[in-house]
């Protein structure tokens, strides 16, 4: 059905890497290895900030608290 509306299933990331390279068991060690090799993922710099869960945490509260005062009303 999904062929029918135009819907194509994205490939996963072993079978991108499988398209470009068939047997890249031969020369790599790890998928990902494969992967970053032929540009199909790479690493990106972030604020070491970003990474903690206590500051993620923090926003995903402070969302749900403003949504909750959104809906219900309340004080700050």
């Amino acid at each position: 059905m999904g062929a029918a509306l135009g819907y194509i299933a994205p490939m996963s990331l072993r079978d991108q890497v499988e398209s470009l390279l068939p047997n890249w068991e031969r020369w790599y060690p790890s998928l990902f290895d494969a992967a970053n090799d032929l540009g199909l993922i790479r690493a990106e710099i972030c604020d070491p900030n970003s990474l903690l869960l206590t500051r993620r945490h923090a926003k995903v509260r402070q969302r749900a608290e403003d949504a909750h005062r959104e809906k219900w009303g309340g004080k700050e």
